[in-house]
């Protein structure tokens, strides 16, 4: 292991050369592998070399297409980034399951994203309240040349309150801001009127004569949106009459006498929601990261969400009346569909144009479907095959080029599969019986 200083003022190959050196020394394929990846357009290469900090390689995910997708009468085929083995395919199941039933239906239940000004101050709270009344419009016409391009795109900031938290924390006090960012997904525009924001509350108040007497001011912490985003929420939903369900009206029934119990299991049991919702975002952030929005920011936001009532729960639910089944998803998914990647990212470009250039609402709309999707998909395998028969089939062919299989040993690994149940186990012992 070594130290260094100037890391990232060294060239690309000094960086691999130092890297190699220090920490790949027994690794004799590492600059091959490295450069491997490497795009043969040298200008395309630098665009990815960009995106980031000491930047040595490109790191390849799968980007494969979920078609089918009926969401509001509009046929989909939806790019999804994922590596996982069978994520794709479920999502593909339960389109196609839901195209001759209505497909889905979606609602957009808000748009509003939040920041904050998290400052302290230890004079009174009531002179501190009628300061605030005096100066807020000053915060809005501090940031007019912020917000000008937002305004005339139909965003900007929808309010400002002062919130007490000094109940939470002594001396704790916060602006919270509210913002519309319409197609962007804002994360500049918000910090960026935030940072406008500190600076106007701390140079109002050492003008204000009240808070000089009192001879104290508000102490800015630091200014920053917020990825938990309740209020920029989206529905979507899926229903049709019980009897679909099955082929017999008793096997209808029972799938969702069972499919029903495992939502609500999900529901009131934190274990079981986890993993739950993890398969949910299997589709959302595949959808999120294929379109060049940030996933983290996403998964961060909707976990907020599931546990916004006290208890980390599902975030899908089931209703079952008068003999029709309703199967919902609301969920809080900050997306944009211009800035960042979207403009300069040539497969999230492509991305865009496969779902025929949406709106970030549209975009809400799409990644929400394609977690429900995944969610239906999966729990319909707990309450019926089990989760493995499918995913162990996908999963058949990472073990086979784990151990690198040939062509006649892959044809005769499937076809034995189709019989017998896939296990990492079961497949060494027939590679190994095919090559005694």
């Amino acid at each position: 292991m070594s130290q260094i200083s100037g890391f990232s003022k060294l060239s690309k190959l000094q960086k691999i050369d130092w890297l190699t050196t220090h920490y790949l020394s027994d690794y004799p394929k590492a600059k091959t592998i490295i450069k491997q990846y490497w795009n043969t357009d040298e200008a395309l290469q630098k665009l990815h070399d960009e995106f980031t900090e000491n930047t040595i390689s490109n790191y390849y995910l799968p980007l494969g297409i979920a078609p089918n997708f009926n969401i509001d009468d509009k046929l989909y085929a939806i790019p999804m980034a994922i590596e996982e083995s069978s994520v794709i395919a479920a999502a593909s199941k339960a389109a196609k399951f839901w195209l001759d039933k209505g497909g889905f239906n979606t609602k957009i239940l808000g748009t509003t994203k939040v920041g904050h000004v998290h400052f302290n101050y230890y004079g009174d709270s009531k002179q501190l309240e009628e300061f605030f009344k005096n100066i807020k419009t000053q915060f809005f016409a501090a940031t007019t040349s912020i917000t000008r391009n937002m305004e005339k795109r139909g965003g900007g900031i929808k309010d400002i309150q002062l919130i007490d938290k000094t109940g939470d924390l002594e001396n704790y006090y916060q602006l919270y801001c509210t913002f519309e960012t319409v197609d962007a997904m804002g994360a500049n525009f918000i910090n960026s009127c935030l940072e406008q924001f500190g600076q106007t509350l701390e140079a109002e108040a050492r003008a204000d004569k009240a808070l000089a007497a009192e001879g104290t001011f508000p102490e800015v912490i630091m200014c920053i949106l917020s990825n938990y985003v309740p209020e920029c929420l989206v529905r979507a939903e899926v229903s049709c009459p019980v009897a679909e369900l099955g082929e017999t009206k008793a096997e209808a029934e029972q799938f969702v006498k069972k499919f029903s119990r495992a939502i609500k299991i999900a529901e009131i049991e934190p274990y079981r929601a986890v993993t739950h919702n993890k398969g949910i975002m299997n589709g959302i952030d595949a959808v999120v990261l294929a379109t060049g929005n940030d996933f983290r920011a996403v998964e961060a936001g909707v976990h907020a969400y599931a546990a916004r009532k006290g208890h980390y729960s599902s975030l899908t639910h089931v209703r079952v009346e008068n003999g029709i089944f309703r199967f919902w998803i609301e969920v809080p998914l900050a997306l944009g569909t211009i800035g960042g990647l979207t403009s300069l990212h040539p497969l999230v470009k492509l991305s865009m144009a496969m779902l025929n250039h949406p709106s970030a609402e549209e975009l809400m709309r799409i990644a929400a479907v394609a977690g429900i999707a995944q969610n239906f998909a999966a729990v319909n395998s707990l309450v019926t095959t089990g989760i493995q028969k499918g995913h162990m089939k996908m999963h058949l062919m990472n073990i086979l080029n784990q151990f690198e299989a040939n062509e006649t040993e892959r044809t005769k690994a499937i076809e034995y599969f189709k019989t017998n149940t896939v296990t990492h186990s079961e497949v060494i012992h027939l590679l190994e019986k095919m090559r005694s």
